[in-house]
């Protein structure tokens, strides 16, 4: 599907401008609801946001509203109108952590699109440079609600309200982008709020809350204390990398730096082992620092075989080792203590060393702000049509890819023996070397305009995919493609720009396929996605 079909921007009124005033929108507003300001902007007006500025868009009418979702919370949401081009759809997008703050990073390319863009800040106000942070949770059960799903759900309702009274005229679809915590939101609203979204656009999500939260501390607690004998340093995972490229490049048959599926490789850490008593420690890896590799990169499995979290991928050295170093001045808050101390045991100074089993099945039993997204039986999404395109990167060293996988499979064990074959609705695209969200290592190919993925990008006033912006490389496109026309997406092809600036041109493009299926390597130049062809 072509964008020009796609964007079928139409003019609503060209006084639209004038009506963007707080007494235009007050009688539309629940008595729970305050209109903090509406103002309009002309391409030439400049939006300051918390995280970067915004110009040269489309014109529209800025909303910001603040509504009480109890006696003690609150939650924000910003509302972008276009004034002159609407597409008469809707698009909200998602966070990302424990972030407090509203995704205009993500509204801006949204707008340019001709979507009506709402985001919300979840219920507090924290930076991205917070989003390990929970102290704001710590004994506020009505504030984590609204992180969990009510600040996303009640900003998306009353944004329709809002939207619909701005133009006089229905949304004719409404959309859904987000990743990590983003992607959460989007499975949770499927499964509680099948009504809310057509599509959903759904990014390396972190579903799993009472579970991999938990499991954020435990690949921490895998790697400490610093001056074990089984610690492994940031120089030693530097080394780790290099093996596992080295021992898993050539798996899926072409040696391109990129490891197109790291649950594939059969990787052997030992090949890193000191070779004698005197080996220059920095260079190898002792037995313990090899078993704090496997345990790292194992599935998180406790008394009596209960499974509780899956593992890593080879291929996501550089984000894991992000993930499991702590420093000597954080020693007794390593990364990941935040959803236990301050969402479960509401105790600021629980220890970190007590997580354990215990821990899993309290999360699970509080699940605290009813955030988990584990229904897995989606039946009312798909009944009314929804469909839902998933997507990881196989480097992602921050959420494993295979809790995607996890997740896919649990909804097929779900929906398969009621006769619903997954790909009618659902598609999972997992994609070679990409990290958590947006990046890549090695230059493998990464972008498909996704959420959070423009701000990755060099230039002014990014959106879509610069040069091909179509059903196959864009997959907001290509969600629109499936929902609208019923074009079910067989491939998704990542762009890689030279510096990641689009002005430069394309360095590298490669196929991801849905899951099951993989993108093969059949000849010819690797940087171009004709290279691969997807399948089983």
């Amino acid at each position: 599907m072509k964008a020009s079909f796609l964007l079928g921007l139409v003019a609503p009124n060209l006084a639209l401008a004038s009506e963007c005033n707080p007494d235009f929108f007050s009688p539309y507003l629940d008595d729970n609801a305050t209109l903090v300001y509406a103002r309009a902007f002309t391409t030439n007006q400049t939006f300051e946001g918390p995280m970067g500025n915004y110009t040269g868009l489309p014109e529209y009418c800025a909303l910001y509203v603040n509504v009480s979702s109890s006696a003690v919370s609150s939650y924000e949401f910003g509302l972008w109108l276009p004034t002159q081009t609407w597409n008469k759809r809707y698009l909200a997008y998602g966070n990302g952590g424990f972030t407090g703050q509203i995704a205009f990073s993500d509204m801006a390319p949204g707008i340019n699109y001709g979507f009506a863009v709402v985001s919300t800040n979840t219920g507090h106000n924290s930076t991205v440079q917070e989003a390990g942070d929970a102290g704001w949770a710590l004994g506020k059960p009505e504030t984590k609600t609204d992180w969990g799903w009510r600040a996303l759900h009640g900003s998306v309702a009353l944004g329709k309200v809002l939207t619909e009274a701005f133009y006089d005229r229905d949304i004719k679809y409404s959309y859904y982008a987000g990743c990590s915590t983003g992607g959460r939101q989007g499975l949770k609203s499927i499964q509680m709020f099948p009504e809310d979204f057509d599509g959903v656009l759904a990014g390396a999500c972190a579903w799993w809350t009472s579970h991999q939260q938990n499991w954020d501390l435990k690949v921490a607690l895998d790697n400490l204390p610093n001056n074990a004998s089984h610690h492994v340093t940031t120089d030693l995972m530097d080394l780790l990398a290099t093996e596992v490229l080295r021992q898993c490049d050539e798996v899926d048959g072409v040696k391109d730096n990129i490891i197109m599926d790291g649950y594939a490789c059969q990787f052997r850490p030992e090949a890193l082992l000191c070779g004698s008593p005197n080996a220059n420690t920095s260079t190898c890896f002792n037995a313990d620092q090899i078993d704090t590799i496997y345990r790292i990169y194992g599935d998180w499995v406790e008394t009596n075989q209960t499974f509780v979290f899956p593992s890593f991928a080879w291929g996501s050295e550089a984000q894991v080792s992000q993930m499991i170093m702590t420093d000597e001045d954080d020693i007794d808050d390593p990364s990941g203590v935040a959803y236990p101390r301050d969402f479960v045991y509401n105790n600021s100074t629980w220890p970190a060393e007590n997580l354990d089993l215990t821990t899993i099945q309290l999360s699970e039993r509080l699940d605290p702000g009813n955030a988990t997204a584990d229904v897995y039986d989606i039946r009312p999404f798909y009944q009314r049509g929804g469909k839902l395109i998933h997507y990881h990167g196989f480097a992602d060293g921050e959420i494993p890819t295979g809790s995607s996988i996890y997740y896919y499979k649990q909804v097929q064990k779900a929906m398969n023996p009621l006769g619903i074959n997954l790909d009618g609705f659902y598609r999972l695209f997992l994609i070679p070397g990409m990290q958590h969200c947006l990046d890549s290592v090695h230059n493998a190919p990464w972008y498909i305009a996704s959420a959070n993925q423009p701000s990755g990008l060099t230039g002014d006033n990014i959106w879509g995919v610069p040069g091909f912006r179509d059903a196959k490389h864009d997959a907001v496109l290509a969600l629109m493609a499936w929902v609208e026309n019923g074009t079910a997406p067989n491939e998704l092809i990542a762009t890689k720009f030279i510096d990641d600036t689009p002005a430069l041109g394309v360095q590298a493009q490669r196929r991801a396929c849905p899951y099951p299926q993989s993108a093969t390597y059949v000849g010819g130049d690797w940087n171009s996605s004709s290279s691969f062809q997807c399948r089983s």
